[in-house]
């Protein structure tokens, strides 16, 4: 059959049938075998024959809208294929079809909506569509469920969402970012806790399933993908959020929710973040804060400013909590309200996350930043302070090792850590007396040692 006739069969179903009307309601055809159909174009489409195909898909499209999801999964390639390689008047007719499939298949199988919208932006990008039509519809999976989304739908999204609104609503730019943020990490600690048990599983001698084993690997995969998230939103991100614009807008906004708990949160934890708490508006949020909702959260930021005798009471807090990814999260916190104050104290908090929770990368990326910038009082020469930069490499190293989740973050700072470690890079070398050693002491509170050969590429 022409590619010409299969086209004016096509017209003739959307003019009879309105097979493209989002308003139509598309039923089954009881007099129509569906099954036979259904057998006949996924039999061609297992086998990228697209062409023949695409009859029997049309017909089961038409004729049997909720027959199987498969209809729409194999109709985007048969359609898909039919656009890349049909001539020029055939592509907007096919185009049509495409976001036909998308449509239906919304009404009639409408779960993972995240990714059904992300995957039909993309679909729409590609067909060169215009990018209001493209961010409609990745504005559409980001509120369906941003973790369904691919990496790349979802920065662009999120610079999208930036660049129309920095200069007119920057609260939206800092809102979107934490519900990325959040919606990610929720899924993280998901699949972390899987991958922990069974890690612990293994440990313990226990031989996995099959199932099991495809689990681990798929847990591993997910959450180094998802680790990717927050480096690269973080350069959009990054230059809208600094100190400046930060006060001038919660100063404005301050008065209007000083009573709303996850705007005092949210804003409270970003000043800090950021390191903007040298000005008289962050205690008065962290007070209100603490206000609004009496939480450990809250008290670990006002813990700076409130007596001894209550930091103990919040020890005590934390201390009775159960659930150890809690426990580890808040001693993590307090850990980070150290690291500028006394290092040593900051180390000992991650370490007590670590003995909660033992696959806790960011603990280890924590003492590896309290480290790397210590290089300059560690030391008493070149060499030896460079040195510095290995212990913290070496801690960054581990938390990939144990926490897939922090993978491109572990990844970036290793990098930036070798970079001014001692070797031929810096042309920094150890003193003759020591150049056949392999392991290095390292001493001021850090008090560890390090196997490092200098002179290897």
């Amino acid at each position: 059959m022409t590619k010409h006739l299969q086209l004016l069969i096509l017209l003739s179903l959307l003019i009879i049938e309105g097979v493209f009307s989002q308003k139509d309601t598309i039923k089954t055809n009881s007099n129509f075998d569906c099954k036979s159909s259904f057998l006949e174009f996924v039999k061609y489409a297992k086998g990228k024959d697209y062409e023949n195909a695409y009859i029997p898909w049309l017909r089961t499209f038409k004729s049997c809208p909720n027959y199987s999801v498969q209809i729409y999964i194999y109709g985007l390639k048969i359609v898909e294929s039919r656009f890349e390689n049909n001539y020029d008047q055939d592509k907007e007719v096919e185009s049509e079809l495409i976001d036909s499939i998308f449509i239906q298949r919304i009404q009639y199988f409408p779960k993972n909506l995240g990714k059904i919208y992300s995957d039909w932006a993309i679909s729409l990008r590609e067909r060169g569509v215009s990018n209001d039509a493209v961010f409609k519809k990745l504005d559409a999976a980001f509120k369906a469920n941003p973790t369904e989304m691919s990496i790349k739908n979802l920065t662009l999204y999120f610079k999208e969402v930036t660049e129309r609104n920095r200069d007119t609503n920057l609260q939206l730019v800092f809102d979107t970012y934490d519900d990325v943020m959040e919606a990610v990490h929720n899924k993280m600690d998901l699949l972390s806790v899987e991958l922990d048990a069974l890690n612990d599983k293994e440990s313990d001698g226990i031989s996995l399933s099959s199932k099991e084993k495809l689990k681990l690997k798929n847990n591993k995969i997910n959450l180094r993908g998802l680790s990717q998230i927050e480096p690269i939103l973080d350069q959009t991100y990054g230059p809208v959020a600094d100190c400046e614009r930060l006060i001038q807008l919660y100063k404005k906004s301050f008065k209007k929710n000083k009573t709303d708990s996850k705007w005092l949160k949210r804003a409270v934890s970003r000043l800090f973040v950021n390191d903007c708490k040298d000005n008289e508006l962050y205690p008065k949020m962290v007070e209100a804060w603490v206000v609004a909702e009496n939480s450990i959260e809250a008290y670990i930021h006002y813990r700076d400013i409130i007596p001894p005798r209550r930091i103990n009471a919040l020890n005590k807090s934390i201390s009775e909590i159960k659930d150890s990814y809690e426990k580890a999260e808040y001693l993590l916190k307090i850990a980070y309200h150290y690291r500028s104050k006394n290092k040593s104290t900051s180390r000992a908090y991650a370490y007590k996350a670590l003995e909660v929770r033992p696959s806790y990368g960011d603990a280890y990326l924590l003492i590896a930043s309290l480290y790397a910038s210590s290089a300059n009082s560690c030391g008493t020469d070149e060499f030896s302070k460079r040195l510095v930069y290995v212990a913290a490499a070496d801690k960054a190293k581990k938390a990939k090792q144990v926490d897939p989740s922090v993978t491109a973050k572990a990844d970036r700072v290793i990098k930036a850590y070798m970079k001014n470690a001692p070797g031929k890079r810096t042309n920094c070398f150890p003193s003759e007396d020591n150049k056949n050693q392999s392991i290095y002491e390292i001493k001021c509170w850090i008090g560890e040692k390090v196997t490092f050969d200098p002179y290897k590429d």
